[in-house]
């Protein structure tokens, strides 16, 4: 692979002028504060400090954890990417000192102190120092999604009072130039890729961006940089708003410092030799923590993917990166099993034995290193020659240590089916609140199912438990977020007065404190007769015995009998959107029924009696494992076209939008009641 070193930003020389570095072990100054919560983004917060163990660790800024590694890692590359199909990279000292430049040119640009920097783009170099350069200059860094619509990014631009917002191309410039008018605190946009179509005094491209600070003295940026506090807001995390306007999630240095060193003391990960792929929404803190913060803590080495990543290439980008550890979310796995299954069923017979074998050789393997026995069955081995190694380099994932997922649910079945394949995927759980992880799983010490063990330092109360032992997970630790921006309200719904962030996740411990979360609160039905019924099992259990299925949704909240929405599995275009044609994994799927059909229309037309009956029969086996009556699901209706992210369906981490689905299709859900005497 061809790589040279480089700046994608500016004219930065090969041979870099010394880095003008603070020092890094200067005692962590705090301002004092009496409170654990604020709604203010200019007031400081009491950090829930304890006198031992990893509670009681030094509090730092975010400049300060990035020295630490320019210190000790400055020449090694820090961020990886693609200039006219080459990759590039830049080393740390680089990277630290575009963020400097980038704080310069904020600052000149009258960045305001606690004052927004809006990031609308694809994840990129020019992101990340966008972002970090926001903080050294003692702004918000704030993400935008690139999905937002024009009143959806200036009601979060709005909101953060952004001085400055930086957009990628001509597509996201559009969207702020339809608002901007709205926006009393812009003072200047610049955009990162692409040249601009038209000039306006208030615009920039990036190169002309970072000249605006170079004279600004190295002096003048370390008085503002000195006066960072590690118990202060540096960073604002969206919601997605699917109940509402979204929420500012304030971070501190502190969240964002404290949380991701900790969390990386449980994984086993070397210092300078690991190696990500930045391909989730740079807006959602799971992606920041692991693309962003994980590289300054650990000189971690990020590969930007490509803007297409989702709709395919990210394979490509896998395969040429090879990290170390990967994040996917659940519909990212699914995806890769989809297409290895869909691979596996157009193999000889021969090799489709041989492929079982090892996933039964693979599986026993797997359960048995989970349960602490080590035992190797005969035929691992050849096993591992014949088909895991070759699986795991045809993913890109050759050289993966740890594979994780999080932000949504996960199925058994894909748990089990990479399992099979010597790849365990390992559970994080957390919230935006909870500055990403809350439990962690690891390698040496994880449960299929179970989202991990608590972080060290930190706490997990289950508040009000029912005969299961199920209750609303709360968390207590410095992880946990300053407060929703101007929402103070809604900051004393998430903290009680005791200081715990409760989730809106029930879980439940098993006997070794392993968690798992058994619903959401805000996702159980409640039926007519007062039954509390968490939908994902149920919508998980269909998938899994339907193969055609790819997105279930159950109704019934206040209604006598529960029902569902479906779709069928279909293929995407270069846009990521659904289109009408089937899957291969449908089409076959049909044929096995004897059905012709190779377009979701097709089987929708005449609600192709084969396929219903197959799904009429799944779902009845699925109510044969009801616990109750008011548990089984009486109707369902296939939707004509599957859920996305465009369609609105799906939030920017694939997760599902209920409340925005159930309004979508309100007139389908209505016919499936009118009448109803069930």
């Amino acid at each position: 692979m061809a790589t040279r070193s480089g700046c994608p930003c500016c004219s930065v020389a090969e041979e870099p002028k010394p880095v003008p570095l603070q020092s890094s072990n200067a005692p962590a100054a705090l301002t004092p504060a009496d409170q654990l919560w604020s709604t203010s983004k200019d007031t400081a917060v009491r950090l829930r400090m304890e006198g031992s163990g990893p509670a009681a660790y030094t509090p730092i800024t975010a400049h300060q954890m990035f020295v630490e590694t320019v210190e000790s890692f400055g020449d090694h590359p820090a961020l990886a990417y693609k200039e006219e199909g080459q990759w590039v990279t830049m080393t740390f000292k680089q990277y630290y000192q575009q963020c400097r430049a980038a704080a310069k040119s904020f600052l000149r640009l009258g960045l305001e102190r606690y004052h927004g920097v809006g990031i609308l783009g694809f994840n990129s170099p020019e992101w990340f120092i966008s972002d970090i350069g926001c903080i050294f200059a003692g702004g918000l860094a704030t993400g935008i999604y690139t999905t937002n619509s024009p009143e959806a990014c200036h009601y979060v631009a709005a909101n953060c009072q952004a001085n400055i917002l930086v957009v990628e191309n001509q597509t996201q410039l559009s969207k702020i130039l339809q608002v901007k008018d709205q926006l009393p605190h812009l003072k200047a946009i610049v955009q990162y890729k692409g040249q601009l179509q038209h000039r306006a005094s208030y615009l920039y491209s990036w190169a002309d961006f970072l000249k605006m600070g170079e004279d600004m003295t190295d002096q003048e940026l370390n008085t503002v940089i000195s006066s960072l506090r590690a118990n202060e807001c540096c960073s604002l995390i969206y919601t997605s708003g699917t109940t509402g306007n979204p929420k500012g999630v304030m971070l501190s240095h502190d969240n964002v410092t404290w949380t991701v060193r900790t969390a990386l003391s449980v994984v086993n990960l070397e210092r300078g030799q690991e190696v990500v792929v930045s391909y989730l929404p740079l807006s959602h803190a799971a992606a920041q923590m692991f693309d962003m913060w994980m590289c300054i803590a650990y000189a971690v080495t990020t590969y930007f993917a490509q803007p297409d990543a989702l709709k395919g290439s990210l394979g490509t980008t896998l395969k040429e990166a090879r990290p170390t550890c990967f994040l996917g979310v659940p519909r990212v796995w699914e995806k890769m099993e989809e297409k290895m299954k869909e691979v596996g069923a157009k193999a000889p017979p021969m090799r489709k034995k041989v492929a079982a074998w090892a996933k039964a050789i693979g599986l026993q393997y797997n359960y048995s290193a989970m349960n602490g026995e080590h035992a190797v069955p005969w035929g691992y081995s050849m096993a591992n020659s014949l088909v895991f190694k070759k699986v795991r380099a045809a993913l890109g994932l050759d050289r993966c240590k740890v594979c994780f997922t999080g932000a949504a649910p996960i199925t058994k079945d894909t748990l089990d089916y990479f399992m099979s394949l010597n790849m365990p995927i390992l559970e994080i759980y957390g919230m935006s609140e909870s500055s990403g992880p809350h439990t962690v799983s690891c390698n040496e010490e994880y449960r299929i199912t179970s989202c991990g063990k608590v972080m060290p330092g930190c706490k997990t109360k289950l508040d009000k438990p029912d005969a299961d032992g199920s209750g609303e997970i709360c968390f207590w630790g410095r992880h946990v977020f300053m407060g929703y921006l101007n929402m103070p309200e809604k900051t004393a719904e998430a903290i009680d007065q005791d200081g715990w962030l409760h989730s809106g996740d029930l879980g439940k411990h098993d006997q070794r404190n392993f968690l798992y979360i058994t619903g959401r609160i805000k996702e159980l039905i409640i039926t007519a007769g007062g039954e509390n019924i968490p939908p994902v099992p149920i919508e998980d259990a269909l998938k899994s015995e339907v193969s055609i299925i790819s997105n279930a949704m159950l109704i019934g909240d206040q209604r006598k009998f529960l029902s569902m929405l479906l779709t069928l599995k279909c293929v995407v275009d270069d846009n990521a959107e659904p289109t009408d044609k089937l899957s291969p994994e449908a089409v076959d799927f049909c044929r096995r029924l004897g059905v012709a059909a190779t377009k979701v229309s097709e089987v929708n037309a005449n609600k192709e009696p084969a396929v219903y009956n197959a799904i009429q029969e799944g779902l009845e086996r699925v109510n044969a494992r009801a616990t109750s009556n008011a548990q089984k699901v009486q109707k369902f209706v296939v939707l004509d076209r599957d859920f996305s992210i465009a369609g609105g369906e799906l939030g920017p981490t694939m997760k599902l939008r209920r409340p925005i689905v159930a309004k979508m299709y309100q007139d389908k859900i209505e016919e499936m009641y009118a009448g109803a005497r069930l």
